[in-house]
């Protein structure tokens, strides 16, 4: 039991620490403000840890489903928005960034729309009642199925659709696949 309870626990607060500092660094530091201090960039670290560690305690402590439901609709949605982009992004030097980005909206969006109108207490909650039945037979928690296809699509069309990279990006891509 210590064992199991020790590897939840350092599961979970890799992934506190993960969503922090990608908020903290990739959102605002990146975006934001740039020439921000390190100080600076330390504290919203802890204060969005604090937030996100609240929010998920409060998400637990409602049990809004059961932990089956969660856990393979959190591994959905993330294929669905994140797989795509990063073999592409990795194994095909055409794609774009504008194509990424529409193929992880594309996947995520469909994966979401899924999940939300097919599970029945999320879709009464929303207030989606009377949607039709599962595509295919395919359970909502499997509802990266339909997502990854299809950002996968989106991301092929954008990017024949906009200019190719650039000869430095796709050397960026080559030291990718075969760093020296």
């Amino acid at each position: 039991a210590a064992g199991a309870l020790a590897a939840a626990l350092s599961t979970a607060d890799g992934l506190l620490l993960v969503m922090a500092n990608a908020v903290s660094h990739d959102l605002y530091f990146k975006t934001v403000e740039p020439l921000a201090s390190t100080a600076r960039r330390v504290m919203l670290t802890k204060v969005v840890l604090l937030v996100v560690a609240l929010l998920a305690g409060y998400v637990a402590a409602s049990k809004p489903a059961n932990i089956l439901f969660l856990v393979s609709a959190a591994f959905s949605i993330a294929a669905s928005a994140f797989f795509p982009a990063l073999v592409l992004g990795i194994f095909w030097k055409r794609t774009t960034g504008a194509a990424a980005v529409a193929g992880m909206l594309a996947g995520l969006g469909l994966t979401l729309y899924y999940i939300a109108t097919q599970q029945p207490w999320l879709s009464g909650l929303l207030g989606l009642q009377g949607q039709s039945g599962l595509w295919w037979g395919v359970d909502p928690i499997s509802a990266g199925v339909f997502g990854v296809p299809l950002g996968f699509a989106v991301i092929v069309l954008v990017s024949l659709l906009t200019p190719a990279p650039t000869a430095q990006q796709q050397a960026l891509v080559d030291r990718l696949r075969s760093p020296s």
